[in-house]
């Protein structure tokens, strides 16, 4: 029950036939007054449905999420403007609510029509199946080429924080084809729940890839019912950011694992640089680099693609700090360079997960990203996508 796991919330997901035999429309609504936020995809192709929900929650605090799969309804022009906000329209006619206080999102076939029969319909049904129990129906219905459900749930004393995602390709900063709702009790005052959002994000949705594409619809919204009987202190705010960054985390890292194709996660971590911010420019390049993705896929510790992909990371109108001379570099903690000198060892990349290792021996600044490989079956389901 992990997105109704938090008190006050109910959830719901259908079948509409809206592009595949699946469920595709999905709900989770508030039942208390609630207060939310929501983090967007940087693209500037904006999907309608990000366009209306940024707009709606400049207006109103969110007290539901509708969101249908199998159509982006992005690149669509007026008509999909319009097909987003008769989508909102319906929904908060059926739960009693004003149309800002809905936020729409969808995720699929980019430039196709939303079929708005059937996704109307479906919005009906959603509503009238909404249950506390139905949270994995839910995480079920937001699916596109997601082999499975992605659900995660922390506690704090006193209070839950429950989360669901989809997101298998087109993933990479900021944001990217994914999609997560975040709902607790902890009590949360209007304007609040973005300063404790955001920093959750950028170290976990925003510190993933799988292919280094960023997409026209992807979305974090967080709601918050405040049901949780508790008196808010310093400190419980602390244990609130953290559980909250633990269940944002682990759905980013369901993400990379359930990456289209993949078969390794590799965790790289950049040490050592002269900044912050040119360690996580490091870190990304590598993460995103189609030859090191390739040579995880064939198990082989090909570290010189690490060196090129890290000496050729942009930062700031240039390319990030590296110093050959200086760099030590290990998978799975096996030293395959050491200040430069290259150690003549074959390190065990086998397995199902990789660990890089990167110290540029520089400074104190450092970083970390998820990826995953690049296989033969992630050009398979792309190229087979519209089919």
């Amino acid at each position: 029950m992990t997105v109704t796991a938090a008190a006050g919330f109910v959830a719901s997901g259908v079948q509409a036939r809206i592009r595949k035999d699946k469920r595709d429309v999905a709900i989770v609504r508030s039942v208390a007054p609630a207060t939310g936020a929501a983090v967007w995809t940087q693209n500037r192709v904006l999907a309608a449905p990000v366009v209306v929900s940024k707009r709606h929650l400049e207006a109103a605090e969110p007290q539901a999420v509708v969101v249908n799969s199998g159509i982006a309804n992005a690149a669509t022009g007026a008509q999909g403007e319009a097909d987003a906000i008769a989508t909102a329209e319906h929904a908060a006619s059926l739960l009693g609510i004003a149309p800002e206080q809905v936020v729409v999102l969808s995720t699929g076939v980019i430039g196709a029509p939303l079929p708005m029969d059937r996704l109307l319909a479906g919005v009906g049904s959603a509503v009238a199946s909404l249950s506390p129990d139905g949270g994995a129906d839910a995480a079920e219905a937001i699916l596109t080429t997601d082999t499975h459900a992605k659900t995660t749930i922390a506690s704090g004393d006193g209070f839950t924080v429950g989360g669901m995602a989809k997101g298998s390709g087109m993933i990479h900063p900021n944001l990217a084809t994914m999609l997560a709702v975040v709902t607790t009790d902890y009590p949360l005052a209007p304007d609040e729940p973005i300063a404790f959002l955001r920093p959750a994000v950028d170290t976990s949705f925003n510190s993933i890839t799988v292919d280094g594409e960023c997409s026209t619809n992807d979305a974090v919204v967080l709601l918050s019912s405040s049901l949780a009987a508790i008196e808010r202190t310093p400190a419980t705010d602390e244990s609130f950011r953290a559980a909250l960054g633990a269940v944002c985390s682990d759905l980013a890292q369901q993400i990379v694992r359930d990456g289209e194709g993949a078969t390794l996660v590799a965790e790289i971590n950049v040490s050592g640089a002269a900044s912050n911010g040119e360690a996580r420019a490091i870190a990304q390049r590598i993460a995103t680099s189609p030859l090191v993705k390739t040579a995880l896929f064939g198990r082989d510790a090909n570290w010189g693609r690490v060196l090129m992909a890290a000496g050729s990371a942009p930062h700031n109108g240039g390319y990030a700090n590296v110093d050959p001379e200086l760099v030590s570099l290990s998978y799975n903690g096996t030293p395959v360079l050491v200040k430069g000198s290259p150690q003549n060892v074959e390190p065990d990349v086998a397995g199902a997960t990789c660990t890089i290792d990167l110290d540029l021996g520089l400074g104190d600044g450092s970083a970390g990203y998820l990826t995953s490989d690049l296989s033969y079956d992630y050009v398979r389901i792309n190229a087979e996508y519209r089919s």
